[in-house]
Order: structure tokens, then sequence, then C-alpha cells
């Protein structure tokens, strides 16, 4: 399935909306380490080229919004993530591979994240979603 930029950008809407509301982010970031532990690992281990520990949680951040695009195109929860999904994934750019797979979302990456590591980061973990969604 194929997300479109609209799905996308519904997603990122309501995100800023909420984004006022004191305690969305916390809720976002919590809510997607408890459900997302091996991807929630996999982050925490880059934290060096991430940019150390408020970096990792603005990946989380970026991560659970992610989450929600895949969950609301698929129509349902994505499964828990393995560190085997996140491997079947991994090798060669992966950017480059979601943009492939999944344009809308790998355009959201690229205009939302100045950092390059942090966007292969989140390119590998929305090519992860997208295997298991």
């Amino acid at each position: 399935m194929k997300i479109k930029h609209e799905q996308v950008e519904q997603v990122v809407a309501e995100a800023s909306k909420k984004m006022s509301e004191a305690n969305y982010s916390a809720v976002m970031v919590g809510g997607f380490v408890q459900q997302q532990p091996a991807a929630t690992q996999y982050i925490s281990a880059h934290d060096r080229e991430l940019g150390g520990t408020e970096a990792v949680v603005g990946v989380i951040f970026h991560a659970a919004l992610l989450g929600v695009v895949f969950q609301r195109a698929a129509g349902r929860s994505i499964r828990i993530l393995s560190f085997e999904d996140l491997d079947s994934v991994s090798g060669g750019d992966p950017l480059v591979k979601l943009a492939e797979r999944q344009p809308a979302v790998a355009d959201f990456i690229v205009s939302n994240i100045e950092h390059v590591e942090t966007r292969g980061v989140l390119a590998l973990l929305a090519l992860a979603m997208d295997r298991v969604s």
C-alpha cells in the first residue's frame, strides 16, 4: 500500500495542533518506547551519531508520528517491530529505498529532518514499519 502525501500531511497537521498541549510529545514518546522496544533500542544505540539524548527523544517522537501514518494507512495498528524486522531492511541507503517504496514518507523525512544520520535512522524505521504493516 502506497501512503499518499495527504495522509502524511493530515497526521502532521494534527500533531502540529496538539503540540500546544503540555503532555502531547511526552505521551507520543512514552507510547512509542512502550510499544516498540526493539525500535527504541535501535534508536538509542545511535545516540552519538544522532547528537545525544535530546536528539534521541526527537527521533523517537518522529518515529511515533511515522507509526501513526502507517497505522492510519493500514487501517490497523502495526505490529511490534523486532530486531529481525530492522535487520531485514538494512543495507544500502535507507532513504533511497524508502523513496522508492513510500515516496510520501521519504518526502516527510527529507523536508522535516536536516541531520543526515537522523534521516537514515528514521528511513530504516519507516522501511521496517512498511514491511510489517
